[in-house]
């Protein structure tokens, strides 16, 4: 008899290991499902940036802001309104601008462009499998140094005839704690110019 008690609180206690070890792995997979969600949103707002650059025909953009050679629309601290979210790179002696500027958004002053604003193009947000709002990015102008040239030949920095986007995106998972941030630089080309 006492083994068969013995036997019986063995069994029990193997059957509860078995179903914690079941819900962590349920959680750890929740989890990495929603991080890709916010992966993916973030991949959007890269892609949005991208298209906020180049001017899509019908979009409400500012492509004239982008013009090669213009650094018009870009501010210290990122502009507003119409340049919302487009930023001036930090000072040399700072951290990088995206490190202390509010990606989030959960502030009416935050700077970052939510999805959509200036391409037009629709997220769908909201419950399930969805992003829990829309991603949102920066954009800085940063002087571009063609391979080969001399970068100390450019004094002042963005004295420079030619720059080059970082773009810089947070996307949200399914909970909008889950947030991803993505990176990328961005070359437009002059009209007319070759790869």
């Amino acid at each position: 008899m006492v083994y068969v008690l013995c036997l019986l609180v063995i069994i029990l206690l193997l059957g509860i290991s078995a179903a914690q070890m079941a819900l962590q792995g349920e959680k750890a997979a929740r989890g990495e499902r929603d991080r890709q969600i916010a992966f993916q949103a973030a991949e959007e707002a890269l892609v949005d940036a991208q298209n906020d650059i180049e001017g899509l025909p019908g979009a409400p953009g500012r492509a004239s802001l982008f013009a090669p050679g213009s650094a018009a629309g870009f501010a210290a601290g990122c502009g507003e309104g119409g340049a919302l979210g487009l930023c001036l790179p930090a000072p040399e002696d700072a951290p990088a601008l995206w490190l202390s500027m509010d990606l989030d958004g959960a502030d009416a002053e935050s700077r970052a462009v939510p999805y959509g604003q200036f391409t037009g193009a629709v997220m769908q947000t909201g419950q399930g499998f969805l992003p829990s709002r829309r991603p949102r990015y920066l954009i800085e102008l940063l002087p571009f140094h063609p391979p080969g040239a001399q970068a100390a030949a450019v004094a002042g920095g963005l004295a420079t005839e030619s720059y080059v986007y970082r773009i810089t995106a947070m996307g949200f998972g399914a909970q909008e704690s889950t947030q991803v941030v993505l990176q990328s630089y961005y070359r437009k080309e002059a009209a007319g110019a070759g790869p």
